[in-house]
């Protein structure tokens, strides 16, 4: 890595362990695993920081003992924005600091060294000039939720989910405003995109433009662990061998069962998830939603297992994982216009006008 990913104290777990390992087991999911255990439609997950919090150790626990080295706090819509659909927007630091404090103690009791991540997720709001949010007024509210979160003990700040240029800049100026290593990883959900636009191409050149720059970056959710893999070999390609790469995919692809969603991904397809990503480049990988404790144990033996190789080809990745967007082909190809990417009959002639030089 370069001294400009290394500006964080050498005493800080996450970037100890990043240092010092090859690669590195963050969880899995959140939501889904809460809806085993209790959680229903519409409820604020982050509630049960204070609610239950038995349940979320119970959480943090499981995927601890699956050989997790990183844990991501219960904090994903602790933004004033999100927990005001809840009528707890005056509750932020509290339940963003019982948060990082319940993943503290299941880390700190885990007898490793294991990494709390302050889970912090999108606004839900639009961002100017689209929409009303200001870049202040999100970055405050990205500032208020990484206090609470570094004050209950986050050894680094997770900002996951992210789609559009303008929240990033915002959830990145407002993390960094206490002083703790930022992890930032966006969904490629959208044939290779984000829902906003953003290709693995955009995000290489905005990472470059952060000071100081980020600890680590790359994807999480989408649409499938063969989306995600062929999105960290365009994500690597784009950003070159000193950035640390994130892969943190949903548990295969979502079905509704019942009257539920589910996800069809085995643990051995994760297992294979686990190894591909790996090479393709990714150093820090872990499973979204849908991903359990079960799940995180084969891909932990997976990749203790795993000896390193090359990159894998896309046509290995479709025969094991499943096919991937005509937007990631095109981006694996070297083509990195809207056009290029574009589903086929797509029309983008109103967004080729949106946008310059086309792309």
């Amino acid at each position: 890595m370069t001294t400009a990913h290394m500006t964080e104290p050498s005493n800080n777990r996450f970037s100890s362990l990043l240092a010092t390992r090859p690669w590195l087991l963050a969880d899995g999911a959140t939501g889904s695993n809460l809806f085993d255990v209790g959680l229903m439609s519409g409820d604020a997950p982050e509630l049960w920081n204070i609610d239950h919090p038995d349940r979320i150790m119970a959480l943090h626990q499981g995927f601890v003992e699956a050989g997790a080295d990183i844990i991501l706090t219960n904090s994903f819509g602790g933004t004033t924005y999100r927990l005001k659909l809840h009528n707890a927007q005056a509750r932020v630091a509290e339940i963003n600091l019982a948060a990082a404090r319940l993943a503290r103690q299941v880390a700190d009791a885990s007898g490793r060294v294991v990494a709390v991540a302050g889970s912090m997720g999108p606004t839900g709001e639009i961002m100017e000039p689209i929409g009303l949010l200001s870049f202040e007024l999100a970055k405050e509210a990205f500032a208020e939720q990484a206090r609470s979160l570094a004050a209950g003990g986050a050894d680094v700040l997770w900002l996951e989910t992210m789609s559009s240029k303008e929240e990033v800049e915002a959830a990145v100026a407002g993390a960094a405003t206490v002083g703790l290593p930022i992890v930032c990883t966006l969904s490629f959900d959208t044939n290779g995109r984000t829902m906003m636009g953003i290709s693995p191409s955009d995000f290489a050149g905005l990472e470059k433009t952060f000071t100081p720059r980020l600890a680590a970056c790359g994807t999480n959710c989408g649409t499938g662990a063969s989306e995600l893999v062929a999105c960290i070999h365009n994500l690597a390609e784009a950003m070159g061998p000193e950035v640390v790469l994130v892969a943190k995919g949903n548990c295969g692809i979502p079905q509704y069962v019942d009257g539920a969603i589910c996800y069809n991904g085995t643990p051995e397809l994760m297992s294979v998830y686990a190894k591909m990503a790996l090479d393709a480049g990714a150093r820090i990988i872990g499973g979204c939603c849908g991903t359990t404790a079960k799940h995180l144990r084969a891909m932990r033996e997976a990749l203790d297992g795993h000896t390193p190789g090359s990159s894998p080809a896309l046509e290995a990745i479709v025969s094991q994982l499943g096919d991937v967007s005509t937007g990631a082909r095109a981006q694996w190809g070297g083509e990195q216009s809207r056009l290029g990417g574009a589903a086929p009959g797509a029309n983008l002639a109103r967004g080729r006008g949106r946008r310059s030089g086309g792309a």
